[in-house]
């Protein structure tokens, strides 16, 4: 398949997909016109490597893991395909994730508690009031 169409089957723009292939984490073959040319395991890694990065990963930390990322149901870490260096970032990346994660949670049992107070009556009388300001303007 062509660039665009991976495209829309990832949901990943075309630019994006050049510069992952830049990065050396999508290689695409070329035919003879040089146009690139995406198989299906291709469409898989596009998925994966969008979720990385959304994830906080840089692509040279993806670049490293992604040998041990081939069977999306089995990860395998083999000691050669993890450095030493990646471990440790991977480690002081799972912190941060963990520190967001207990941020979250703070706050989400802060808004439950706001709403506990509040109960369900302080709610409506504030959503009336809102009307009655919009009504007013």
């Amino acid at each position: 398949m062509r660039i665009g169409e991976l495209s829309q089957r990832t949901d990943v723009p075309t630019r994006m997909l050049r510069y992952y292939e830049e990065q050396g984490l999508l290689e695409p073959r070329r035919d003879d016109n040089g146009y690139r040319s995406y198989g299906l395991t291709d469409t898989y890694r596009a998925l994966q490597i969008r979720g990385l990065l959304a994830a906080g990963l840089t692509t040279e930390i993806i670049r490293d893991i992604l040998p041990c990322l081939e069977d999306p149901a089995d990860v395998r870490l083999a000691p050669a395909h993890l450095a030493p260096e990646t471990a440790e970032a991977l480690n002081r990346h799972l912190d941060r994730v963990q520190q967001r994660i207990d941020c979250l949670s703070r706050n989400r049992d802060a808004i439950r508690s706001y709403i506990a107070a509040v109960g369900p009556k302080g709610t409506r009388k504030r959503r009336a009031a809102s009307a009655l300001e919009r009504a007013r303007e």
